[in-house]
C-alpha cells in the first residue's frame, strides 16, 4: 500500500522542523525526509544569535518579521519544554555590536539616533507605547567596558541590544523535531529525495532510493541544497551556498555576558562556560572542512576583542554550509509553475532567528493564505523580465 500524507517536508533542518511542527499543531499528517541526520547541517553549526537588530538594516524588509520571529522565543521556548522536556536555553542577555574604528562609531551613533528618533514617533502616534528596551543604545568606550568588564579598552564604542538573544541551536531543533513527531508528524532520516513526482504539472510525491511517497503537499526546505531539488522544474534560484567556519573554547567562569558582535567575528557565551566563535564566509562551496588560516584570523580578532579568551581552554573546531540568496531575503512561498510545491529556504545567518515565523507563515500557506510578495520564489525571474 502506498504511503500517502497531508505534506511531506523536504529538510530536516530547523527551517523544516520548525514548519512540521506549526502543521503538526494544525492536524496535518506531515513526513519529514532528511538525507543525513535531523539538524545536521547548518541548523548544528550556527551559534544561534537572535541578531533581529544586530544583522539587519533598518529598512531591510526582513527587519519587521525578524522582531516579530525574536518575540516569539518566549513563549516558544515553554511550549516545547513542556511537550518534550527539551531546554532551548534561551538567554535574553542581550547582544553588544562593536564598533573598532571611528567610522564604524559615527555609522552606529546614526543607528542610535534614528531609533531613538522612530520610537518618539511612535509612542505619539499609537496607544500603546514600545518599550524602549527595544530602541538601541550607543555606548562610549568607558560604558561597554563598565558593561562587560573583558572587553577590550581601545574599542570606539557599541551598539547596545538589549532585546537580542540567543538560544542553543541544536537543542532548538531538536525540540521542534521531538515536538511535531509528539503530534504526530513521522520522520525518515538518512534518506535522500532523488526526485519530484510530477504528474499534469503538479507534485504529488518525492523518490528516494527505495521508493515513492506521496503527498498533497511538498516543501523544499534543504537550505543551501534546496536548489539542486528545484533543478529540473523551471525555477533557476538566485542562491549559493556559503560555508562559515566556528570554534568554541571553555572558561571555568563567566567571561562576558551577552553575545558580541562585530564586523570581522561574534563571540557567543553559552551555558556551561562554552564560548562560541565565528564564523568566516566562503562563499559558493560546500566543503565543510576547516582550515587552519581561517582559525588564526577568527583567533587574532577575537582576542583583540577580548583578550582574555588567550587564557581559555580549547573546545572544537566545525563549519556549516549556509544558505544565501542574490538579495539577501530567503524564499518563501509556491512554485511559480508548478501545483502543490513551495519552497522556505535561503536564510543565511539567520535561519535560527526566522526559524519560528517561517514555520507560522508556511503553515498559514497551506491553509491557503499568502505570504509578502518580497519574498516570492520567482522574484528574480521577475526583476530581471522573464515571465512567470
Amino acid at each position: 500500500m502506498k504511503q500517502h500524507y497531508d505534506v511531506i517536508i523536504i529538510g530536516g533542518g530547523v527551517i523544516g522542523c520548525s514548519i512540521a511542527f506549526q502543521l503538526s499543531k494544525r492536524d496535518y499528517r506531515v513526513l519529514i525526509v532528511e538525507k543525513d541526520s535531523l539538524g545536521g547541517k547548518a541548523s548544528g553549526a550556527a551559534a544561534g544569535m537572535l541578531g533581529a537588530q544586530a544583522e539587519l538594516e533598518k529598512n531591510n524588509p526582513l527587519f519587521p518579521i525578524a522582531k516579530e520571529s525574536r518575540a516569539m522565543f518566549p513563549g516558544l521556548a515553554e511550549e516545547l519544554r513542556s511537550l518534550t522536556g527539551i531546554d532551548i536555553e534561551l538567554l535574553q542577555s542581550g547582544i553588544l555590536k562593536i564598533a573598532r574604528t571611528n567610522e564604524e562609531a559615527a555609522e552606529f551613533k546614526d543607528i542610535a539616533a534614528f531609533q531613538r528618533k522612530l520610537h518618539k514617533v511612535d509612542h505619539h502616534q499609537v496607544t500603546v507605547s514600545k518599550s524602549t528596551s527595544e530602541v538601541a543604545q550607543w555606548l562610549t568606550p568607558e560604558k561597554i567596558v563598565q558593561q562587560e568588564q573583558a572587553l577590550s579598552e581601545n574599542l570606539s564604542g557599541g551598539l547596545w541590544m538589549p532585546e537580542d538573544g540567543q538560544v542553543n541551536p541544536p537543542l532548538l531543533t531538536k525540540a521542534y523535531a521531538q515536538a511535531a513527531a509528539v503530534l504526530g508528524t513521522k520522520v525518515m532520516e538518512y534518506t535522500a529525495v532523488q526526485g519530484l513526482v510530477i504528474e499534469y504539472n503538479c507534485v504529488v510525491g518525492v523518490k528516494t532510493g527505495t521508493e515513492t511517497i506521496f503527498a498533497d503537499e511538498v516543501i523544499v526546505a534543504a537550505g543551501a541544497w534546496s536548489e539542486q531539488l528545484l533543478n529540473n522544474t523551471g525555477l533557476k534560484l538566485d542562491s549559493y551556498p556559503v560555508k562559515g567556519e566556528c570554534f568554541s573554547v571553555r572558561h571555568h567562569g563567566q567571561l562576558i555576558t551577552s553575545s558580541i558582535f562585530s564586523t570581522s567575528c561574534y563571540i557567543v557565551p553559552k551555558v556551561g562556560g562554552q564560548i562560541i566563535i565565528g564564523a568566516t564566509q566562503k562563499p559558493h562551496t560546500f566543503d565543510e572542512t576547516v582550515s587552519l588560516n581561517s582559525l588564526s584570523r577568527l583567533m587574532e580578532d577575537a582576542v583583540s576583542i577580548i583578550p582574555a579568551l588567550k587564557e581559555t581552554k580549547w573546545e572544537k573546531a566545525w563549519a556549516g554550509v549556509r544558505p544565501q540568496t542574490g538579495d539577501g531575503l530567503p524564499y518563501l512561498g509556491r512554485h511559480p509553475r508548478l501545483g502543490r510545491l513551495s519552497l522556505a529556504a535561503g536564510h543565511y545567518r539567520n535561519g535560527i532567528l526566522l526559524a519560528p515565523i517561517t514555520g507560522l507563515l508556511m503553515a498559514d500557506l497551506m491553509g491557503g493564505s499568502e505570504i509578502d510578495s518580497v519574498f516570492r520564489t520567482d522574484r528574480m525571474l521577475t526583476q530581471k523580465g522573464g515571465s512567470t
